[in-house]
């Protein structure tokens, strides 16, 4: 995968997640809708991110 093509479902993951906020029904109709495989690893990847950063941040 292209870093063009990464960074377009990157910006779309979070166009998404903002929708969910404002309407949170259809935001996450559609947040679920448009995730795949790679949503998905992307997501998990930042939480793993966020974790590790933070354990490191503590310890």
């Amino acid at each position: 995968m292209g870093r063009g093509r990464m960074d377009d479902v990157a910006v779309g993951a979070v166009g998404d997640a903002a929708g969910a906020v404002v309407d949170p029904r259809e935001g996450l109709r559609r947040l679920r809708g448009g995730l795949g495989r790679r949503g998905v690893a992307l997501g998990a990847g930042l939480v793993l991110g966020f974790l590790v950063a933070r354990a490191r941040r503590r310890g």
